[in-house]
């Protein structure tokens, strides 16, 4: 079974970043930045997508850090 993707989103007043499934965020901070850099390097550990959103929930970015389904020459 595929392990879940981490998402880094704005909730309240603060910059979080979670497994998609989880309730709870494994990393919380004050700003986007430092958000991201969490969500990425838990991405890169889980070798899954990294998805980032912007404060009104759209999803601004995507990137995989391994297993990429699709098979893309060049």
């Amino acid at each position: 079974m595929a392990q879940a993707n981490v998402e880094t989103y704005f909730e309240g007043t603060e910059w979080h970043c979670r497994v998609q499934g989880d309730r709870q965020p494994f990393h919380t901070s004050d700003t986007k930045e430092r958000a991201i850099e969490a969500g990425r390097d838990e991405a890169r550990a889980r070798q899954v997508e990294h998805i980032i959103k912007d404060k009104d929930g759209t999803i601004e970015s995507k990137h995989s850090y391994g297993n990429d389904p699709r098979n893309v020459p060049g």
